[in-house]
């Protein structure tokens, strides 16, 4: 018998049970889809986090003191401070710019509408290192720096918030109760570490570290963090060494691990492995709804085997090869499974499409994914349409038609 036979008998017997066969091929599509999904959010992440960094630039380096506690080694250990940045910049080679920078959380009014900001203590080179643009009015300069302005440039999301249509330079906003004047509005810039860069404000380094958070130390303006941007990648090794050796020196500590140097590409492998990693998993969970799809695949159609006893029968009485009759119920089988993947797919896709379109989720729809869960379905409807059809092929046709 041809095979385009037996595709005409296959999709004829399943036409015939249309409710069933639409039953047996749902375990297939939900499978497809949710590994879709899942592989799609996945990738649409990674990407997220990719372009994320890549506003950052890649030449920058960020610096901080080990959390380690060495308080009982080196009771007078000291801070991070302005200092540190200073001497980085001057020497240093190949350094661009230094970003010292210190954070707070603070209650932010104006008029009447009350938020709890993050506030960042910065100085001018900020705007270049973190690669963030004004869009109105000016940035922070050293005289703001210098003789501790009240002044504050706000996010793109704050100044939205606040001032709605208003233009908000030259307004007045008052931080823990003191007031700033808008000197400039950021670029919309996006998020950061799971961080709106949009939704805070920056005032001099030195505003915030006398007048917001009060906090002094003996050794100058302590710090939380320095950014620093280097001339270009080839030279981030050398200065992550220099850098390291430097402030050991300058705060007379010898662990190898007290200065933490980390460069902007290493935090961006870290979270890709990690979103590789969650991906890989999600997948391997959908794909459980896959193997659940094959065994429903293969109890429909032993179900099937046992209702079409008396047309097995027939068919071989009238000259059927075991070959025919098992070439047609693994067609039936496979024609189920790829149906079912088909519609898996496009619910998938189409699911992705949505969320990205009504939602702030990030999706991708990755084409190797879609080929190897449609190879993956046909598989399945193979191997699991086996064990029937070598079932229905190796009845005796006497028995088939006596039990009939």
């Amino acid at each position: 018998m041809e095979i385009k036979e037996h595709f005409k008998m296959a999709f004829s017997a399943l036409m015939s049970n249309k409710l069933r066969s639409l039953l047996t091929m749902l375990g297939i599509t939900v499978g497809n889809a949710s590994v879709i999904a899942m592989v799609g959010i996945g990738e649409g992440t990674q990407r997220l986090t990719a372009e994320q960094f890549a506003t950052l630039g890649p030449n920058v380096l960020f610096i901080s003191l080990t959390s380690r506690n060495i308080s009982s080694t080196i009771p007078n250990a000291r801070p991070l401070v302005l200092e540190d940045a200073e001497a980085i910049e001057k020497q240093i080679q190949n350094i661009v710019a230094v970003s010292p920078e210190l954070f707070g959380q603070f209650l932010l009014t104006y008029r009447q509408k009350n938020a709890l900001i993050s506030i960042v203590g910065a100085s001018p080179d900020y705007l270049q290192v973190r690669n963030f643009q004004i869009k109105k009015g000016r940035f922070l300069n050293d005289s703001d720096l210098r003789r501790n302005h009240r002044v504050v440039v706000l996010g793109s999301q704050v100044a939205q918030d606040l001032f709605k249509q208003q233009d908000p330079i030259s307004q007045q906003i008052r931080i823990k109760n003191i007031s700033f004047e808008v000197i400039g509005v950021m670029k919309a810039k996006g998020a950061l570490f799971g961080s709106n860069q949009d939704n805070q404000v920056l005032v001099p380094l030195t505003t915030m570290a006398n007048q917001l958070q009060g906090k002094t130390s003996i050794y100058g303006v302590r710090l939380h963090l320095l950014s620093v941007l280097v001339n270009n990648q080839s030279q981030l090794d050398a200065a992550q060494f220099q850098i390291k050796n430097l402030l050991r020196l300058r705060h007379q500590v010898h662990f190898d691990d007290y200065v933490k140097v980390t460069t902007q590409q290493a935090i961006m492998d870290t979270a890709t492995k990690t979103n590789e990693g969650l991906t890989k998993m999600l997948a391997a969970i959908a794909s459980i709804s896959l193997l659940v799809g094959g065994i429903g695949v293969m109890n429909i159609m032993l179900v099937s085997v046992t209702e079409r006893t008396q047309e097995i029968g027939l068919r071989k009485a009238l000259g059927a090869k075991e070959q025919d009759i098992l070439l047609q119920f693994l067609i039936e089988a496979i024609i189920l499974a790829i149906t079912g993947g088909a519609i898996g797919t496009l619910t998938g896709v189409s699911s992705m499409v949505f969320a990205q379109s009504f939602s702030m989720m990030y999706t991708s729809i990755s084409v190797p994914a879609i080929v190897v869960t449609l190879g993956v379905s046909g598989g399945i409807g193979f191997i699991f349409g086996v064990i029937p059809a070598q079932r229905a092929a190796r009845l005796n046709p006497v028995d088939a038609l006596r039990r009939s």
